[in-house]
Protein backbone atom coordinates (compact mmCIF):
# COMPACT_ATOMS: atom_id res chain seq x y z
CA UNK A 1 0.00 0.00 0.00
CA UNK A 2 1.49 3.34 -1.02
CA UNK A 3 0.65 6.85 -2.19
CA UNK A 4 2.21 10.30 -2.52
CA UNK A 5 0.64 13.66 -1.72
CA UNK A 6 1.27 17.23 -0.58
CA UNK A 7 0.66 17.87 3.10
CA UNK A 8 0.70 20.40 5.93
CA UNK A 9 2.40 19.31 9.15
CA UNK A 10 0.02 19.44 12.13
CA UNK A 11 2.21 17.83 14.76
CA UNK A 12 5.32 15.74 15.27
CA UNK A 13 6.26 13.64 18.29
CA UNK A 14 9.41 11.58 18.97
CA UNK A 15 9.24 7.83 18.51
CA UNK A 16 12.05 5.74 19.93
CA UNK A 17 15.57 7.10 19.79
CA UNK A 18 15.72 8.45 16.24
CA UNK A 19 12.27 8.30 14.63
CA UNK A 20 9.18 10.51 14.79
CA UNK A 21 5.42 10.13 14.33
CA UNK A 22 4.11 12.75 11.92
CA UNK A 23 0.49 13.97 11.85
CA UNK A 24 -0.27 15.74 8.57
CA UNK A 25 -3.24 17.17 6.68
CA UNK A 26 -2.90 16.00 3.09
CA UNK A 27 -4.45 17.33 -0.07
CA UNK A 28 -6.16 14.12 -1.19
CA UNK A 29 -5.86 11.60 1.66
CA UNK A 30 -7.17 13.59 4.62
CA UNK A 31 -5.47 13.73 7.97
CA UNK A 32 -2.91 10.97 8.13
CA UNK A 33 -0.27 9.67 10.51
CA UNK A 34 2.96 7.89 9.69
CA UNK A 35 6.43 7.23 11.04
CA UNK A 36 9.45 9.09 9.71
CA UNK A 37 12.59 7.06 10.25
CA UNK A 38 15.37 9.39 11.35
CA UNK A 39 12.79 12.13 11.93
CA UNK A 40 14.05 12.69 15.46
CA UNK A 41 17.49 13.75 14.30
CA UNK A 42 18.68 17.36 14.54
CA UNK A 43 18.97 17.49 10.76
CA UNK A 44 15.42 16.28 10.06
CA UNK A 45 13.48 18.02 12.84
CA UNK A 46 13.29 21.54 11.32
CA UNK A 47 11.39 20.28 8.25
CA UNK A 48 8.87 18.39 10.40
CA UNK A 49 7.62 21.34 12.44
CA UNK A 50 3.94 22.32 12.45
CA UNK A 51 2.98 24.74 9.69
CA UNK A 52 5.50 23.49 7.15
CA UNK A 53 4.38 21.97 3.85
CA UNK A 54 5.88 18.70 2.66
CA UNK A 55 5.55 16.24 -0.15
CA UNK A 56 4.99 12.91 1.59
CA UNK A 57 5.15 9.35 0.30
CA UNK A 58 3.40 6.82 2.52
CA UNK A 59 3.98 3.09 2.44
CA UNK A 60 2.68 0.20 4.55
CA UNK A 61 2.20 -3.53 4.15
CA UNK A 62 -1.52 -3.20 4.96
CA UNK A 63 -3.77 -0.14 4.70
CA UNK A 64 -4.68 -0.24 8.40
CA UNK A 65 -1.03 -0.06 9.50
CA UNK A 66 0.60 3.14 10.71
CA UNK A 67 3.03 3.00 7.81
CA UNK A 68 6.15 5.02 7.03
CA UNK A 69 6.51 8.48 5.52
CA UNK A 70 9.28 9.60 3.22
CA UNK A 71 9.21 13.41 3.24
CA UNK A 72 10.50 16.19 1.00
CA UNK A 73 10.25 19.85 2.14
CA UNK A 74 8.05 22.12 0.02
CA UNK A 75 7.38 25.29 2.06
CA UNK A 76 9.16 26.18 5.30
CA UNK A 77 6.95 28.42 7.45
CA UNK A 78 7.62 27.28 11.00
CA UNK A 79 10.61 29.54 11.64
CA UNK A 80 8.66 32.71 10.80
CA UNK A 81 5.46 31.56 12.51
CA UNK A 82 7.27 30.64 15.72
CA UNK A 83 8.85 34.10 15.99
CA UNK A 84 5.53 35.92 16.51
CA UNK A 85 3.22 35.31 19.46
CA UNK A 86 0.10 36.13 17.41
CA UNK A 87 1.10 33.89 14.51
CA UNK A 88 2.05 31.04 16.84
CA UNK A 89 -1.35 31.25 18.56
CA UNK A 90 -3.05 31.14 15.15
CA UNK A 91 -0.93 28.19 13.99
CA UNK A 92 -1.58 26.25 17.19
CA UNK A 93 -5.33 26.84 16.91
CA UNK A 94 -5.32 25.68 13.28
CA UNK A 95 -3.36 22.52 14.06
CA UNK A 96 -5.35 21.68 17.20
CA UNK A 97 -8.73 22.04 15.49
CA UNK A 98 -7.67 20.01 12.47
CA UNK A 99 -6.35 17.22 14.71
CA UNK A 100 -9.38 17.20 16.99
CA UNK A 101 -12.19 17.54 14.46
CA UNK A 102 -11.03 15.84 11.26
CA UNK A 103 -11.32 12.05 11.20
CA UNK A 104 -8.25 10.21 10.01
CA UNK A 105 -7.91 9.18 6.38
CA UNK A 106 -11.03 10.93 5.09
CA UNK A 107 -10.27 13.37 2.25
CA UNK A 108 -11.14 17.03 2.87
CA UNK A 109 -9.39 18.82 0.03
CA UNK A 110 -11.07 22.25 0.58
CA UNK A 111 -9.89 22.25 4.22
CA UNK A 112 -6.33 21.57 3.09
CA UNK A 113 -6.41 24.20 0.32
CA UNK A 114 -7.86 26.87 2.62
CA UNK A 115 -5.24 25.92 5.21
CA UNK A 116 -2.44 26.60 2.73
CA UNK A 117 -3.89 30.04 1.99
CA UNK A 118 -4.30 30.80 5.70
CA UNK A 119 -0.77 29.80 6.67
CA UNK A 120 0.76 31.76 3.79
CA UNK A 121 -1.21 34.83 4.90
CA UNK A 122 0.17 34.44 8.42
CA UNK A 123 3.68 34.74 7.03
CA UNK A 124 3.15 38.11 5.40
CA UNK A 125 0.32 39.90 7.18
CA UNK A 126 -0.78 41.00 10.64
CA UNK A 127 -3.60 39.63 12.77
CA UNK A 128 -6.37 41.73 11.19
CA UNK A 129 -5.42 40.34 7.75
CA UNK A 130 -5.18 36.62 8.53
CA UNK A 131 -7.73 36.25 11.35
CA UNK A 132 -10.74 36.67 8.97
CA UNK A 133 -9.21 33.89 6.84
CA UNK A 134 -9.06 31.73 9.95
CA UNK A 135 -12.79 32.33 10.56
CA UNK A 136 -13.49 31.42 6.93
CA UNK A 137 -11.36 28.28 7.35
CA UNK A 138 -13.50 27.20 10.30
CA UNK A 139 -16.74 27.88 8.42
CA UNK A 140 -15.34 25.68 5.65
CA UNK A 141 -14.45 23.05 8.24
CA UNK A 142 -18.08 23.05 9.42
CA UNK A 143 -19.23 22.72 5.80
CA UNK A 144 -16.95 19.75 5.15
CA UNK A 145 -18.17 18.00 8.30
CA UNK A 146 -21.79 18.38 7.20
CA UNK A 147 -22.63 21.23 9.59
CA UNK A 148 -22.40 24.16 7.21
CA UNK A 149 -23.94 27.52 8.08
CA UNK A 150 -26.63 28.92 5.79
CA UNK A 151 -25.85 32.61 5.38
CA UNK A 152 -27.59 33.03 2.03
CA UNK A 153 -30.97 34.35 3.19
CA UNK A 154 -33.02 35.18 6.29
CA UNK A 155 -34.36 32.10 8.04
CA UNK A 156 -37.50 33.97 9.11
CA UNK A 157 -38.47 35.96 6.01
CA UNK A 158 -36.41 34.56 3.15
CA UNK A 159 -34.98 37.97 2.28
CA UNK A 160 -31.38 38.28 1.11
CA UNK A 161 -31.12 41.91 2.23
CA UNK A 162 -29.76 43.33 5.49
CA UNK A 163 -28.53 40.02 6.92
CA UNK A 164 -27.15 40.88 10.36
CA UNK A 165 -27.44 37.88 12.69
CA UNK A 166 -26.98 34.10 12.87
CA UNK A 167 -29.23 31.81 14.89
CA UNK A 168 -27.21 29.78 17.42
CA UNK A 169 -29.66 26.88 17.00
CA UNK A 170 -30.13 26.61 13.25
CA UNK A 171 -26.93 28.23 11.98
CA UNK A 172 -28.99 30.28 9.55
CA UNK A 173 -28.82 34.00 8.84
CA UNK A 174 -31.45 36.41 10.17
CA UNK A 175 -32.21 39.87 8.82
CA UNK A 176 -31.95 43.03 10.89
CA UNK A 177 -35.72 43.53 11.07
CA UNK A 178 -36.55 39.91 11.93
CA UNK A 179 -33.74 39.56 14.44
CA UNK A 180 -34.01 42.90 16.24
CA UNK A 181 -36.36 41.64 19.00
CA UNK A 182 -34.02 38.68 19.68
CA UNK A 183 -30.62 40.23 18.99
CA UNK A 184 -29.31 39.47 22.49
CA UNK A 185 -29.79 35.77 21.73
CA UNK A 186 -28.30 35.82 18.23
CA UNK A 187 -24.73 35.98 16.94
CA UNK A 188 -23.74 39.10 14.99
CA UNK A 189 -23.06 38.09 11.38
CA UNK A 190 -19.59 39.34 10.32
CA UNK A 191 -19.90 41.14 7.01
CA UNK A 192 -16.66 39.64 5.73
CA UNK A 193 -18.37 36.23 5.62
CA UNK A 194 -20.83 37.68 3.13
CA UNK A 195 -18.13 39.22 0.95
CA UNK A 196 -19.89 42.56 1.43
CA UNK A 197 -17.08 44.59 2.94
CA UNK A 198 -14.38 46.74 1.40
CA UNK A 199 -11.07 47.00 3.22
CA UNK A 200 -10.08 45.13 6.36
CA UNK A 201 -12.76 43.78 8.73
CA UNK A 202 -12.73 45.49 12.09
CA UNK A 203 -11.49 43.64 15.14
CA UNK A 204 -14.96 43.49 16.71
CA UNK A 205 -16.26 41.53 13.73
CA UNK A 206 -13.27 39.19 13.81
CA UNK A 207 -13.84 38.44 17.50
CA UNK A 208 -17.55 37.88 16.83
CA UNK A 209 -16.74 35.50 13.99
CA UNK A 210 -14.42 33.46 16.19
CA UNK A 211 -17.05 33.19 18.93
CA UNK A 212 -19.63 32.07 16.38
CA UNK A 213 -17.56 29.35 14.72
CA UNK A 214 -16.36 28.13 18.13
CA UNK A 215 -19.99 27.71 19.21
CA UNK A 216 -20.98 25.63 16.20
CA UNK A 217 -17.84 23.50 16.22
CA UNK A 218 -18.31 22.85 19.92
CA UNK A 219 -22.03 22.04 19.76
CA UNK A 220 -22.06 20.12 16.49
CA UNK A 221 -18.68 18.44 16.15
CA UNK A 222 -16.98 18.28 19.55
CA UNK A 223 -19.43 17.79 22.42
CA UNK A 224 -21.43 15.06 20.62
CA UNK A 225 -18.14 13.12 20.63
CA UNK A 226 -17.30 13.93 24.25
CA UNK A 227 -14.76 16.64 23.42
CA UNK A 228 -14.32 20.29 24.34
CA UNK A 229 -12.76 23.25 22.59
CA UNK A 230 -8.95 22.84 22.83
CA UNK A 231 -6.92 25.30 24.86
CA UNK A 232 -5.05 26.43 21.72
CA UNK A 233 -8.32 27.53 20.13
CA UNK A 234 -9.43 29.30 23.31
CA UNK A 235 -6.16 31.28 23.26
CA UNK A 236 -6.95 32.50 19.75
CA UNK A 237 -10.33 33.80 20.88
CA UNK A 238 -8.69 35.47 23.89
CA UNK A 239 -6.14 37.08 21.56
CA UNK A 240 -8.94 38.53 19.43
CA UNK A 241 -10.58 39.99 22.53
CA UNK A 242 -7.26 41.53 23.63
CA UNK A 243 -6.74 43.04 20.19
CA UNK A 244 -10.25 44.55 20.33
CA UNK A 245 -9.67 46.07 23.77
CA UNK A 246 -6.33 47.60 22.79
CA UNK A 247 -7.57 48.99 19.46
Amino acid sequence: MEWSDDAIVLAMRPHGETSAILDVLTQSHGRHLGMVRGGGSRRAKPALQAGNSLHVSWRARLSEHLGNFHVEPLRARAGVLFESRDRLIGLNAFAAMAQLVLPERQPHRPVYEAGEILLDAMLDDGFSHWAPLYVRWETGLLEELGFGLDLSRCAATGTVEDLRYVSPKSGRAVSGAAGAPYRDRLFPLPRFLLGAQNGLPDLVEIAAGLRMTAHFLLERALRPNGRELPAARQRLEALASQQTESD
